[in-house]
């Protein structure tokens, strides 16, 4: 940990004994247990037990993924029929082998004539065909390793697939993000909610750094940060043609994060000029200097996945067991997650029992939304959720 300043603690539960729809929200909180699974994609070895204490660079588990295969056409290439070819090999299924080296050789007419059969690749002779006389090697296995991408303590082991990761953190989620998983220390260099963040922010003690902006992020300063080697950017907004214009190409809301753009983005209010919620801002303020753990994968249909900003510390976590068993009730802040209202920000104004009738004509329960010029719409309940602060 880089800083020794230590922020206030502020326990912002809610408890309610009345039944109410429940709506998963983006968490913004001070402090609290974060786990996250780090999981091979298949099967492997796992490097650490429970109780293990690792950095957040540490690979917690390791596989294999079989190389690429090819095939080589021996009896052609010797121009042998396919009954001959086998008693030509020079090398046995299941042998390694290098680029260049023979697999098979002929000759005849006391030497003067010679064929050979190079490997085309590293790797294994990985079968043969007596039928067909062709051979397959499959190339060099390419290592897999997964890192605990949180510091923190391992509290769980799965089998030959990976460990559960447990740290006291600040935890924050945005709306959407681009980018996968990356770290740096934490840089305000927004002095306000509403500032852009421009080129001018950029500068070279950036490098490395988690900058943290304001209102929105322009498509020069997103470039300039790549340049630069910022690691990410966590802004109240970003336009979308701006986003586009840097992608290179339309970015969907159905998953994100494996995208090759240099910097990993994470969006914490919607799109447009949306200044950071305050609460947000100030929870960075006070961890500047901080290390933080983000990843900018975002899937907003099924499985719900939200762009995350993890920033570990020593404090006592948050007691917080009545985490929104209230669900919403008129007053609940709110972000709207689809069109035609997406990212606007407002509170519960009311919740009817009756279904009601969408222009698609299907029944859904709504509720209604006032926003923050005073105007009251409705939605679908499935299309918001609970900005807890």
């Amino acid at each position: 940990m880089s800083t020794d300043k230590k922020p206030d603690l502020v326990d912002d539960s809610k408890e309610s004994g009345e039944a109410h729809a429940y709506t998963p929200g983006l968490k913004v909180k001070r402090a609290m247990p974060v786990q996250k699974l780090r999981r091979l994609p298949i099967l492997g070895e796992v490097l650490v037990k429970v109780g293990d204490v690792v950095g957040f660079d540490q690979y917690v588990a390791q596989t294999e993924i079989s190389g690429e295969p090819e095939i080589v056409k021996v009896a052609m290439l010797l121009n042998l029929d396919v009954e001959d070819v086998a008693k030509y090999l020079v090398r046995k299924v299941g042998d390694k082998v290098k680029k260049g080296e023979d697999l098979a050789y002929y000759e005849s007419l006391f030497g003067l004539i010679k064929k050979h059969v190079p490997s085309p690749r590293d790797g294994t002779l990985e079968s043969f065909s007596e039928a067909s006389g062709n051979a397959i090697v499959r190339g060099t296995p390419i290592p897999l390793q997964v890192n605990a991408y949180i510091p923190g303590k391992v509290v769980e082991v799965v089998p030959r697939e990976g460990a559960v990761i447990e740290a006291n953190a600040a935890f924050i989620q945005g709306i959407f993000g681009i980018g996968g998983e990356t770290h740096g220390e934490i840089k305000v260099v927004a002095s306000s909610t509403s500032e852009e963040l421009t080129e001018d922010h950029i500068t070279a003690d950036c490098k490395g750094k988690v900058l943290i902006g304001g209102s929105r992020v322009t498509d020069g300063a997103l470039r300039k940060a790549v340049t630069v080697g910022v690691s990410a950017i966590v802004v109240g907004g970003i336009r979308h043609q701006d986003l586009i214009a840097f992608s290179g190409e339309e970015v969907g809301v159905a998953i994100t994060g494996q995208e090759e753009v240099g910097i990993t983005l994470i969006i914490t209010e919607g799109f447009g000029k949306m200044s950071m919620s305050e609460g947000t801002y100030k929870l960075f303020k006070s961890f500047e200097g901080y290390t933080a753990c983000v990843n900018g994968a975002t899937q907003i249909r099924a499985g719900v996945l939200r762009p995350e900003i993890i920033i570990p510390h020593d404090l006592v976590a948050v007691e917080d067991g009545g985490e929104l068993v209230s669900g919403m009730v008129p007053g609940t802040l709110v972000r709207i997650i689809r069109e035609p209202f997406f990212g606007v920000i407002g509170v519960v104004d009311g919740l009817p029992v009756e279904l009601q009738a969408l222009q698609s004509e299907s029944l859904v329960r709504v509720l209604t939304v006032r926003l923050s010029d005073g105007g009251v719409v409705m939605v679908p309940r499935a299309n918001v959720e609970i900005i807890e602060e």
